[in-house]
């Protein structure tokens, strides 16, 4: 590449070299949350007509209210730090979904679809249990789908318990050395595991991934996590 700088007196010419790093692709991912569960107190809320929180009057109208915000009441923490993760690391290919939601009946949803409470009410009636057909055959054709969408290339990351096979063994018949998991998950609760990702979610830092199959998916506690600190409230208008 040839430079000329006009200046007083002769312009002055020279070649200078450019040199472009090559560009870094980053490897297309997906997240795969493991639900709520429908059938406990926090569910019955919702069914209570004298409840009159927001949320409760969302599930209780014929437009229902996303899936990602029910569960995350029902779950609290867990769920909470799933969706926030999913959507801070997502990097789908297109077309593909960054994150869905695995259900007790309906194979896989987005978060953002939307729940009544009949909706609510047939999650409650499902049993996720990977002998049952009634949750195993939706969840393996909405996984083919996906898989086939996505292509050989994309991984897949399950946020959910590995410790047994409900999500695991289903989803790898398809999804095979795919299907990751993260290591940091192997010997925490629940809980432990919701705030280690609103941690990552809110620092940017994203956990180390392994694949499911061959995993050792047993292991120690491990420390405990310090409390999360506390966002200043919001600035009045």
């Amino acid at each position: 590449m040839t430079i000329v700088i006009y200046r007083a007196g002769p312009p002055v010419k020279f070649r200078i070299s450019l040199r472009y790093a090559p560009t870094v692709k980053r490897r297309s991912r997906i997240f795969l949350l493991s639900p709520a569960y429908c059938g406990g107190e926090r569910a019955r809320l919702f069914m209570n007509s004298r409840a009159e929180f927001e949320l409760a009057r969302q599930v209780r109208s014929p437009e229902g209210a996303p899936i990602g915000d029910v569960f995350s009441f029902l779950s609290g923490l867990y769920f909470r730090g799933k969706l926030a993760y999913a959507r801070a690391f997502a990097a789908p290919p297109p077309g593909v979904p960054g994150g869905l939601v695995i259900t007790p009946n309906e194979g896989l949803r987005s978060p953002d679809e939307r729940m009544t409470i009949a909706r609510l009410k047939r999650f409650a009636r499902g049993d996720i249990d990977e002998s049952k057909r009634s949750y195993r055959q939706p969840l393996l054709r909405d996984a083919r789908l996906i898989a086939e969408a996505a292509g050989e290339t994309c991984e897949v990351v399950l946020l959910g318990s590995v410790a047994s096979g409900k999500y695991a063994d289903v989803l790898t018949k398809v999804f095979r050395d795919r299907l990751l998991f993260p290591i940091s998950f192997v010997g925490r609760g629940d809980m432990s595991r919701g705030g280690l990702m609103l941690r990552c979610a809110r620092s940017g830092v994203e956990l180390d991934y392994v694949p499911v199959a061959g995993a050792v998916r047993h292991g120690p506690r491990p420390p405990k996590l310090p409390p999360l600190p506390r966002r200043p409230p919001d600035p009045m208008p």
